[in-house]
């Protein structure tokens, strides 16, 4: 991997996403496959709309513009949203329509609409609300009221016999005619039904808690104003059935316009209550006022009045009269405004005038004789009272009329009406948006994949380890074809000893078998100055391809006339006898432990030059056999009859079996697959030999990738001979 820095290396970007073009282009392609059945799968999803009016509250009748000016009062759009999503319209609705009872049969969520009975015709009416119909089964619900800790649990009702019977967890609640109300004993479950015709399918029903009833509905209900202050709403509500969302708008629109009219017609019956109860009152001042003005007329023998006192008496009782009326009127909008509105404060100012107006004539009344006066006061209040008493049957009159003919402040514009197409799943956008996060998904793996990987691309960063790079070793395509057939018979046949095929004898013109003959010419000249004729080849971890380098470099050495012999020091997962065909009844193993004498464990190969020692049977104490002074008798034993003595060995991160057969070894050189090993292992693993006096001459960089993002590559270049 390129060195790290601040900047973000745009073209490495762009070359990991060209490097993972079939990765990101097989995601997006099963993203969008994905997206497109789930379209054409998924059940539709309808919408219904309609339109409603709020207007300016008024009377029904017209010509009574006084109480019509009373009882208008300008409602808020929003306030009436909240109003008709509010649990009073909504839980009528649910109770109206029974959607709290749930009617559906026991099948599997998927697999059941495959076992699912025919359905019925186009013309049979299905139950929308606490019901169900197809062709064997057909019931309706009345009524189904459980107790509140039952609410939401699964009643199941099945054919028992020709009659109904209602189970619950496998516990029989009740069970008898169809016509006759279930019960269950302890009063806890009762079931109505209207119709019940039911063949061998079992029913599942539900009794759902009002409030979570009431919140579904509400959360598939939208409303919103048409415009700032139009007082135009628009309602719509979604679902699967186009009749039933229908169904349930219709209702809703008429709950809400039903409950306006009721709110209205109350304001009116609030006020005609009110007024009821004064007419007595008044009657019975009234009366009395006329029997003082009757008895003091006895008793002064008929005192008459000027023209100038009747004028005064006039005018206090039309004041007195109009004092009254805003009496009536304070008492009603005290009901419904503070003092601090406008209204009250209106009729506040009101009330004062005409009481400074009647302060005025009373000191006008008191310059009167007192016979005068006494006369005047009597006679002020029968016509007030009197006119008091005419004014409230007549307003009694206008109310009754105004109650009988309330419309209502709200009228329903459009009715419900479902659209055509489903709102969702949109396939297209649905289709779109699928592939763009496969897209997207593949995309963020490849570079989250990158950014944790710290894989080495590069000699450069070996080499900036302190370490000598001896060889770069292409990507065999052919060996990963070869790899992969192996590990399928391997496991089809769970044999771990199924044959390998070597690179070397199968396909020597491969750009990997060139590297190792650039790698034998450079070992010639390294291995010049060692102590002894053993090259180890070991790695940091397990995967970076130390057998297939192991085995193709002995075959390689063999073909040029060197004698090699190859040992296999894995003595817990080595694998080479499979490249050689060879048994591994004998090797390494048995011979360290004294059961084998060289002979016995040598083998020979198909290659001629090349010999081959195997790990043998897998021991418990790997490394203390490799510690054995039988093994240094053995590696000196062969260096007086071979060229070269190859030693494979396991990881050296992962065991210490590396560090033991490296102070047996003249030449060492350690494997880092590229893209697997991270310059920190390859620097561990210099330190884990270092520690143990083992001197590392160079390294192999393995599995060496064509990318476009990075900047080392290799090139192939064909050079035949002419037919």
């Amino acid at each position: 991997m390129a060195a790290m820095n601040d900047e973000i290396d745009l073209q490495r970007l762009w070359g990991l996403l060209v490097d993972h073009r079939w990765l990101i282009v097989g995601t997006t392609l099963v993203a969008l496959l994905l997206g497109l059945a789930y379209g054409f799968l998924a059940t539709p999803v309808y919408k219904a709309d309609g339109l409603l009016q709020v207007e300016e509250k008024q009377g029904g009748m017209p010509g009574f513009d006084e109480l019509n000016e009373l009882f208008s009062q300008e409602s808020s759009a929003d306030a009436e949203i909240q109003l008709i999503r509010s649990r009073m319209v909504l839980g009528q609705v649910i109770d109206q329509l029974k959607m709290d009872i749930n009617v559906r049969p026991d099948r599997m969520p998927l697999l059941g609409r495959f076992t699912a009975p025919d359905p019925v015709g186009p013309f049979v009416p299905v139950p929308l609300f606490a019901g169900y119909r197809d062709s064997d089964t057909f019931l309706t619900v009345k009524a189904f009221d459980v107790s509140e800790d039952l609410e939401g649990e699964d009643f199941t009702l099945v054919n028992n016999d020709g009659q109904p019977a209602l189970y619950l967890d496998d516990e029989l609640i009740a069970t008898g005619p169809a016509s006759q109300p279930l019960k269950s004993q302890d009063g806890r479950v009762s079931l109505v039904l209207n119709e019940w015709q039911q063949g061998d399918e079992v029913i599942l029903l539900t009794k759902q808690a009002r409030a979570e009833a009431v919140n579904n509905l509400r959360n598939r209900l939208s409303l919103s104003e048409q415009g700032k202050g139009t007082g135009i709403i628009s309602i719509s509500i979604t679902g699967t059935n186009k009749e039933r969302i229908r169904k349930i708008l219709d209702a809703i629109n008429q709950t809400y316009l039903l409950q306006n009219i009721k709110r209205m017609s109350a304001e009116a019956e609030n006020s005609l209550d009110f007024l009821d109860d004064q007419l007595p009152k008044i009657k019975d001042k009234l009366n009395s006022a006329e029997q003082k003005l009757n008895d003091y007329r006895l008793k002064s023998e008929s005192v008459d009045i000027s023209m100038e006192t009747q004028s005064v008496l006039e005018r206090l009782v039309a004041i007195e009269g109009k004092l009254n009326e805003l009496k009536i009127k304070e008492s009603e909008v005290a009901a419904r405004f503070t003092k601090e509105h406008p209204a009250y404060r209106t009729l506040i100012e009101q009330r004062a005038s005409l009481e400074n107006e009647k302060q005025d004539l009373n000191k006008q009344i008191k310059a009167l004789p007192e016979t005068q006066q006494e006369v005047l006061r009597l006679m002020r209040d029968v016509e007030v009272n009197q006119e008091i008493y005419v004014g409230l049957l007549n307003k009694v009159q206008e109310l009754r009329i105004m109650k009988a003919s309330t419309v209502g402040s709200v009228r329903i514009i459009d009715d419900a009406l479902v659209q055509p197409e489903p709102i969702k799943p949109k396939k297209l956008l649905l289709a779109v948006l699928a592939a763009m996060l496969g897209a997207m998904g593949s995309v963020g793996y490849v570079l989250l994949n990158a950014a944790l990987k710290k894989g080495v691309e590069s000699p450069e960063q070996l080499e900036e380890q302190g370490i000598s790079v001896y060889a770069a070793i292409p990507l065999s395509e052919q060996q990963q074809t070869v790899d992969r057939l192996a590990a399928l018979k391997r496991r089809r046949k769970k044999d771990k000893h199924t044959p390998l095929e070597l690179l070397a004898l199968t396909d020597p013109a491969d750009l990997a078998i060139e590297a190792l003959r650039s790698l034998r010419t450079s070992l010639h000249f390294a291995m010049m100055e060692a102590s002894n004729k053993v090259l180890m080849i070991s790695g940091p971890s397990p995967g970076g391809g130390k057998s297939f380098v192991s085995a193709n470099l002995a075959a390689v050495l063999a073909q040029v006339g060197q004698r090699v012999v190859l040992i296999d020091t894995d003595m817990r997962k080595g694998h080479l006898h499979r490249y050689f065909g060879n048994s591994n009844e004998k090797g390494l193993s048995d011979f360290l432990s004294g059961q084998q004498e060289i002979q016995s464990v040598l083998q020979h190969s198909s290659i001629d030059n090349l010999d081959f020692i195997s790990r043998g049977q897998i021991p418990p104490n790997p490394s203390e056999l490799l510690m054995h002074p039988r093994f240094s008798q053995l590696m000196q034993a062969l260096s007086q009859d071979y060229d070269l003595v190859l030693v494979d060995t396991p990881p050296i991160l992962a065991v210490t079996d590396a560090a033991i057969v490296g102070q047996q070894a003249g030449t060492s050189l350690i494997i880092a697959r590229y893209g697997v090993n991270s310059a920190k292992e390859v620097d561990v693993t210099l330190t884990r030999f270092a520690q143990n006096n083992v001197e590392v001459k160079g390294a192999i960089l393995n599995c060496l990738e064509r990318r476009t993002s990075t900047e080392y590559g290799y090139y192939s270049y064909e050079y035949r001979s002419d037919s």
